[in-house]
């Protein structure tokens, strides 16, 4: 019974800031489960677009074409480094 009164007298922006957290602390969790190595590491969408130097768009049509694989959680997508670096083609240095 103390939670339901601990929980009207909370906020909305507490409220909020409780889920948001966690979230935050299950998504860590998952990572560490994962035991990702620092090549394995999950980019967000926008940490790819910045590492690749590139736009959202150009990003979701590489995806959609099945250039880079994206995984996901919830409505969440996500980019494995290694995988991006993988994409990336040696040029000659002929160009």
């Amino acid at each position: 019974m103390q939670d339901i009164v601990q929980f009207i007298q909370t906020t909305p922006t507490e409220l909020a800031e409780l889920i948001t957290n966690g979230v935050k602390s299950q998504f860590d969790d998952l990572k560490k489960q994962l035991d990702l190595s620092p090549q394995e590491e999950l980019l967000t969408r926008q940490e790819t677009c910045d590492l690749l130097k590139i736009d959202s768009s150009t990003l979701w049509h590489w995806t959609k074409k099945g250039k880079i694989t994206c995984y996901g959680i919830v409505n969440r997508r996500y980019y494995k480094r290694s995988e991006i670096m993988d994409c990336l083609i040696k040029l000659s240095s002929g160009l």
